[in-house]
């Protein structure tokens, strides 16, 4: 493909705003926004399809299904579908699945996880990612977009293995901010860490990744960044629990967690920490002595 490239940013949140950022100086960009609140002079969806070489959806992953269905038959056949949701569809279907479902099989579609908040992308700050694609030729595409930009991205064929990895790793980034409301020290959070990693690696197995998979900027790159950082909706979710504050809250790992046991998934028994994390939802009360709980179970002597 030649430059500049013409891109098709759907969904203008915090992730839209984030990619307009790092491309509007360099591409064509078209930005398409279902709810408009302002003047900006957002795309039509058909013209914006119709045009692009890259279509990132900066959605999240409930209405991917929808959009996707809409844009297929719009879509140059080399245009490539690249989606950054990080949640389960009210089916139980990652980003990867909706698009294997719902585009023509030739049509290029890709996955971009890691460390990309999108306040500190928009600051001008480093970001992280990898690109889970079939084709090599996609990571090519993808770097060429991002090139001179503050946005590393790096390649990996398993795609089951990042979706399935940088999705649960919600759920686990809840248990820090419970431990860190607790005040429950560093120590704790270490284990955490090793705790989460895990389990997380044995589950990207048991759903057809790789085992290692958990261990690189989708897994344990973003459970770091999204565990830690004050900007971290899923840590202040882990507090407002810890706290036992259950209205009013939402988030992709709650809905995660609802999806799962929906569609029983996997089974959650065989993971100790998840499922303490999922009782937690479940019953927002006597949050530390459900840790407590966990650690006896673990080290019964």
């Amino acid at each position: 493909m030649t430059l500049p490239l013409q891109i098709l940013v759907l969904g203008h949140g915090e992730m839209g705003h984030a990619m307009e950022f790092l491309l509007k100086d360099r591409h064509k960009l078209s930005i398409w926004e279902k709810f408009p609140q302002n003047a900006y002079p957002y795309a039509a969806l058909q013209d914006g399809a119709a045009h692009a070489d890259i279509a990132i959806l900066c959605l999240p992953v409930n209405p991917h299904g929808e959009v996707v269905r809409q844009i297929a038959p719009l879509l140059k056949k080399t245009c490539l579908c690249v989606s950054i949701a990080k949640g389960l569809d009210e089916a139980g279907k990652t980003a990867a699945q909706i698009f294997a479902e719902n585009l023509p099989p030739q049509q290029p579609y890709a996955l971009l996880y890691g460390p990309m908040i999108s306040e500190e992308i928009r600051a001008g700050r480093h970001a992280f990612a990898q690109l889970g694609s079939r084709d090599p030729a996609a990571f090519h595409v993808m770097q060429t977009c991002f090139h001179h930009t503050r946005l590393h991205i790096e390649h990996t064929f398993d795609i089951a293995g990042i979706s399935w990895a940088v999705i649960l790793k919600n759920v686990y980034a809840m248990a820090f901010g419970m431990a860190d409301e607790l005040k429950l020290g560093d120590n704790v959070r270490g284990f955490l860490a090793v705790a989460a990693l895990h389990e997380l690696s044995r589950m990207v197995q048991a759903m057809g990744g790789q085992i290692d998979s958990p261990y690189h900027l989708a897994g344990l790159g973003d459970l770091i960044t999204t565990a830690t950082s004050e900007h971290s909706h899923h840590h202040e979710l882990g507090r407002k629990l810890a706290r036992e504050e259950s209205g009013n809250i939402c988030g992709e790992g709650l809905h995660t967690l609802k999806m799962i046991h929906r569609h029983r998934l996997f089974n959650t028994q065989k993971y100790p920490l998840f499922q303490m994390i999922q009782s937690v939802v479940q019953n927002p009360r006597d949050v530390r002595p459900q840790f407590e709980a966990y650690f006896e179970h673990l080290y019964r002597r």
